[in-house]
């Protein structure tokens, strides 16, 4: 829509119900999965509430200015720009992230390599304290490859205390949002933030490798396969995988045989039809390790798991 057009939402009657009735059907018109969410938390956003306080108070009528700001966010969502992009933030594993277009929207989905990781580290880290003589917790290494915003070292340094995090990704933008987002959880000073291309500005072995990197065929960065709200918006770096979606994956696998500690662990997200080439990838670079496909909650194909052998 140019801004010539007059704006589909009622403007007579001011009040919240009248606006979200009107910003939804625009919305549902223009092809947005979840029109009446998507209006409810642009409309909040803009008048700095949250979603129940417009359930409370439908008949307010909202000012000139704000009617203003609604509706160019309202246009913005009907060309299907991401709803996280248009109010700077999304939450992810219970915690909320600061997101820019210089970063992935972080995904539900990807909650399930927080929750084995984490489960995973607490197991390593008390393992390690009962092998060693000393009082003191031996130290634990994680490293995010591909951090974008910082939701997943972010998440690991809050629920890994022990831990000590190493974020890298090839994007000097998206690390300046992993570390806004690290200082807003005030977990900066356990994360360090590295720029550099996947595994290369690692100096030593660490104990544990997550990363979700690219792993879109680029023949499917396109409408049908994927959403305008990700082929126009969100950022071609942190989607492509190169080759059949692949390519990423296979220089990240190989890169992490050279880095991974003995007894480390290795996860990394992958797409939904990719588990079979994946794991036989991962078995010819750890022949001696165990390797498994994790599957989502759907049974689609979700985590490489590489559990590395004990020397």
């Amino acid at each position: 829509m140019t801004d010539s057009q007059p704006h589909p939402v009622k403007t007579q009657n001011r009040t919240i119900q009248t606006l979200l009735t009107s910003a939804r059907q625009q919305l549902a018109a223009a092809g947005c999965d979840s029109p009446r969410l998507d209006a409810e938390l642009l409309l909040a956003y803009t008048l700095g509430r949250d979603r129940t306080w417009l359930y409370r108070y439908p008949q307010v009528a909202v000012t000139e200015a704000d009617l203003a700001a609604f509706l160019k966010l309202i246009d913005r969502r009907a060309q299907r720009e991401p709803v996280a992009y248009l109010i700077g933030h999304k939450a992810f594993y219970g915690l909320d992230f600061v997101v820019t277009p210089d970063t992935l929207i972080p995904r539900p989905e990807t909650e399930l390599l927080v929750e084995t990781a984490i489960a995973w580290a607490a197991a390593s880290i008390r393992a390690k304290a009962e092998a060693s003589a000393q009082a003191q917790k031996p130290p634990y290494s994680i490293v995010d490859v591909g951090t974008g915003s910082g939701c997943i070292a972010v998440a690991l340094a809050k629920m890994v205390s022990e831990a000590s995090v190493t974020a890298i990704d090839l994007s000097g933008r998206a690390l300046a949002v992993a570390r806004h987002n690290a200082e807003r959880h005030e977990v900066a000073d356990r994360i360090e933030f590295r720029e550099g291309d996947l595994l290369t500005p690692l100096r030593e072995p660490v104990d544990l490798i997550v990363s979700n990197p690219p792993y879109v065929d680029p023949a499917e960065l396109t409408v049908p396969f994927t959403t305008p709200e990700v082929n126009r918006y969100e950022p071609r770096l942190a989607l492509d995988g190169g080759e059949a979606g692949m390519a990423v994956v296979r220089r990240l696998v190989a890169q992490a045989n050279h880095f991974l500690k003995p007894g480390g662990m290795l996860l990394i997200e992958i797409g939904a039809t990719q588990g079979n080439v994946v794991k036989k990838l991962a078995q010819a670079e750890f022949p001696t390790a165990l390797v498994e496909i994790k599957p989502d909650l759907a049974g689609w194909d979700r985590l490489l798991v590489v559990k590395n052998r004990v020397d």
